[in-house]
């Protein structure tokens, strides 16, 4: 009884182990099979996302090309918006490479400049447009005794108005701001004009910052004076712009005729009398045939006044004759001679040369008619 006893719980006891054991490995598979899910999940995703670059990369260019797509129309509008504005600020500056190149001449070394310096510029024309009264009598005041001719405009209005009755001019000093047209628009549009190619403009004005100069350079002003005017660097400016014109050749017969004598101009005075014109030819030959050995002789002795009053009778006479290019040079004679750095001496030659020159002209019309 015992033994059996002992046998049955021996198979008892190892039943129930065998069934603790049994119960035991059924919880722990579970758990295995969970965490082999979790070890193979990320081989899973990476599997995927080895599958995936194609399609990632087709949706990428689709991306791309759509951005493209939508990017380029901003682009073109933003390059039309560039272009507009670069096309306003041409229209703002039209004139900045409009402007002629001016010939002018290097500015010798010299020392501080006086009044009577300007003298050198006798006969340049310049148009001065400055609203400022006191600033015309400053500059007007300057060069009186220059011999230069100075026309004044009060606004950019009335210097083209003046400009388009009279373009010899060398120069015109533009102030930057002046009412109706102020320097600015007054520039421009001289320098859209062809006709006035051979003028400089010259700014004048106080503002000298370099934006300003700028403006007045894109303007079609070619160079700047400083206010208040300095006397150096407006003698500076006027001698680098007053550039002589090149000598032409030798004049035919026929056209150096017209201008020393132009027997119609003169005709027409006379009402197309030929007799009348004829003895106003003959008295001047006896009254003022020999007068520049008298001119020379005056200038000699020093006897300027009386040198005046011959070259005044030839300025009317000769008018009156059609004696153009001896009517010039006694006109010119007569403000030159009242300048102290005039030279004199060539003074004298040039009316001598120019009367010697209608002389001739006028005893060759007087033997053929």
């Amino acid at each position: 009884m015992h033994l059996e006893s002992y046998q049955i719980a021996v198979v008892g006891g190892v039943a129930v182990v065998f069934v603790v054991i049994l119960y035991l490995l059924l919880k722990k598979r579970p758990k295995k099979e969970s965490a082999s899910l979790e070890v193979e999940e990320p081989k899973v995703e990476e599997e995927k996302q080895k599958n995936q670059p194609e399609e990632i990369n087709k949706n990428s260019v689709n991306r791309t090309e759509k951005t493209q797509k939508d990017i380029e129309p901003e682009q073109k509008k933003v390059q039309e918006v560039t272009t507009e504005e670069k096309v306003e600020e041409k229209i703002e500056e039209p004139l900045q490479n409009g402007t002629p190149n001016f010939k002018t001449r290097p500015v010798p070394p010299h020392g501080k400049i006086k009044k009577e310096d300007f003298a050198q510029f006798a006969g340049m024309r310049v148009l001065l447009a400055e609203d400022n009264l006191i600033n015309q009598k400053v500059m007007l005041g300057l060069l009186k005794d220059s011999g230069m001719d100075i026309v004044v405009a009060n606004d950019g209005q009335e210097a083209l108005d003046i400009l388009a009755k009279d373009s010899d001019f060398a120069l015109v000093l533009m102030d930057a701001h002046m009412p109706n047209i102020d320097g600015f628009e007054a520039t421009r549009i001289i320098r859209k004009n062809p006709q006035y190619n051979h003028i400089a403009v010259i700014a004048l004005s106080g503002d000298t910052a370099s934006d300003d100069i700028k403006k007045m350079k894109d303007a079609g002003m070619s160079d700047t004076l400083e206010k208040p005017l300095k006397m150096d660097d407006f003698y500076d400016v006027l001698y680098a712009y007053n550039v002589e014109k090149p000598k032409t050749e030798t004049q035919s017969p026929k056209k150096s005729e017209t201008v020393f004598l132009d027997t119609n101009a003169g005709l027409a005075i006379c009402g197309g009398d030929s007799d009348l014109y004829k003895e106003l030819l003959k008295e001047f030959l006896e009254d003022y045939g020999n007068s520049g050995a008298l001119f020379e002789q005056l200038i000699n002795e020093n006897k300027l006044e009386e040198a005046d009053k011959l070259l005044l009778d030839i300025v009317g006479v000769s008018a009156n004759l059609g004696a153009q290019e001896l009517h010039d040079v006694a006109s010119k004679s007569k403000t030159l001679l009242k300048t102290a750095e005039t030279n004199l001496s060539a003074l004298a030659e040039t009316y001598k040369n120019s009367l010697q020159e209608t002389v001739a002209l006028i005893n060759k019309y007087m033997q053929e008619n």
